[in-house]
C-alpha cells in the first residue's frame, strides 16, 4: 500500500440511519470506508456481510483497518432483553475483541444519553463522564458497552471514544431536542475527531451540537478536537412538547 493510500475505517451498522451518513460522508475526509451490514444491501456494494455478534465475521471485517466506528446494535427502547444482551453487549465485546486480535488501535463506540438517562440535569452542564444511571434496559446495555470500552482501553491499550449520543436527526422534532440535538454534519465532525484526533486512552464525549439550550458539557469533546458548528435554536419555532429534569427525558416511576 502506498503512503498516499487512504486509511480504512470499518463502520458497523452501516445501513442504519447514522451508519449510512458516515458511510457516505467519511470518504470526503480521506478515509476509505468498509461497511459492515447484517444482510446484503445494494446500497453497500463493498460491504462485509454478517453480524457483529460473530467473531469470525468481525475478524475478517477488521483485517487491515485503522479504526472501527461501532454503530451497530438494537436502538429501539422496549425491545426484549435477550436482544440487548446478544447484540448490544456481546456484540460490543466481539467488536473490541476483534480489534484487539487484528491490531486495530482505535475504536469509536456509539453509546447513548440513555446510559445516564435517570441522572438529574440540574445545575452546571452535565459532564460527559458522569457515572452510569440508565433509564431503561436499552440504557443498561449502553452502560455495559461503555464498561467494555473502558476495560479494553485499560487492559489492552486500545484508544476508545465513547460517544453518548443525544438526538441525531436531520432536524430537532421536540422541545427537549433543542438541547440534545446532534446534526448529521456535527456527527461526522465528532467521528472524525474520534478517529483522527491526537489523543489516546478512553474518553467519553457528549454527542451534541453547539445548541444554545444545551445542558450537557462540550468541554470533553473539545479536548479531543470536536468543535460542533450547528445549533438547534434555528428550529425553535418549529417544535413543541414538554421537557424533563432528567438527562434521558423520562421521569423514574418512583419519582412521578
Amino acid at each position: 500500500m502506498s503512503a498516499s493510500a487512504p486509511r480504512t475505517v470499518l463502520v458497523t451498522g452501516a445501513s442504519g440511519a447514522l451508519g449510512s451518513v458516515l458511510t457516505e460522508q467519511l470518504p470526503a475526509s480521506g478515509w476509505a470506508v468498509r461497511p459492515l451490514a447484517r444482510r446484503p444491501d445494494d446500497a453497500l456494494p463493498h460491504a462485509v456481510v454478517g453480524s457483529v455478534t460473530d467473531l469470525d465475521t468481525m475478524r475478517r471485517a477488521t483485517e487491515g483497518v485503522s479504526a472501527i466506528v461501532h454503530m451497530g446494535g438494537i436502538s429501539t427502547p422496549g425491545s426484549p432483553w435477550e436482544g440487548y444482551l446478544d447484540t448490544n453487549i456481546h456484540g460490543t465485546w466481539t467488536v473490541l475483541e476483534a480489534a484487539r486480535l487484528s491490531g486495530v488501535p482505535r475504536v469509536v463506540l456509539a453509546s447513548s444519553n440513555h446510559a445516564v438517562g435517570y441522572l438529574e440535569r440540574a445545575g452546571t452542564p452535565v459532564p460527559a463522564d458522569a457515572p452510569p444511571r440508565p433509564d431503561s434496559l436499552y440504557g443498561v446495555s449502553k452502560a455495559a458497552m461503555e464498561a467494555l470500552g473502558a476495560f479494553y482501553s485499560d487492559e489492552h491499550g486500545l484508544t476508545v471514544a465513547n460517544l453518548r449520543i443525544g438526538s441525531s436527526f436531520p432536524r430537532p422534532t421536540a422541545t427537549r431536542q433543542l438541547a440534545t440535538w446532534l446534526s448529521y454534519p456535527d456527527l461526522v465532525r465528532l467521528v472524525l475527531a474520534s478517529i483522527d484526533g491526537d489523543w489516546t486512552g478512553f474518553r467519553t464525549v457528549w454527542g451534541i451540537s453547539r445548541n444554545t439550550r444545551r445542558w450537557w458539557s462540550l468541554e470533553e469533546g473539545e479536548r479531543i478536537g470536536y468543535h460542533p458548528q450547528d445549533d438547534a435554536e434555528l428550529y425553535a419555532d418549529e417544535v413543541e412538547g414538554e421537557d424533563s429534569p432528567y438527562v434521558g427525558g423520562a421521569v423514574p416511576p418512583t419519582r412521578r
